[in-house]
């Protein structure tokens, strides 16, 4: 794996994902609560840390999401969400996006990003 540049931008999007994610695991009995308030603590410690920085969901991401909806979602069939993340990364200027999402991935892909 190769390292990445601190600190990891994350927007509320981001965010919200990463604990609905967790508490899908608990849904599908992958995971105990317990387990899902430690992962909290965790990612809360590491954002005080400074290795993730949370950076809003401005207008400007919003309107990049539209125009690359304009662009690709008829020749890739882009979801919403899809769009805010790969815009957020464009406006923010990420070096790399993180996904685990093939749409997702293909989407950045098709814009120029850096994916790890």
């Amino acid at each position: 794996m190769t390292r990445s540049r601190l600190p990891l931008l994350m927007t509320p999007l981001g965010e919200l994902e990463l604990m609905n994610a967790l508490r899908l695991r608990v849904f599908r009995k992958e995971l105990d609560p317990g387990e899902i308030k430690a992962a909290n603590a965790f990612f809360r410690r590491d954002v005080e840390a400074g290795i993730f920085a949370l950076k809003p969901l401005s207008p400007g991401i919003f309107e990049q999401a539209k125009l690359l909806a304009r662009r690709q979602t008829v020749a890739l069939g882009t979801r919403t969400l899809d769009l805010l993340h790969v815009a957020s990364a464009l406006v923010l200027q990420a070096d790399t996006l993180y996904t685990f999402d093939r749409q997702q991935e293909k989407l950045a892909r098709t814009e120029g990003l850096k994916l790890a």
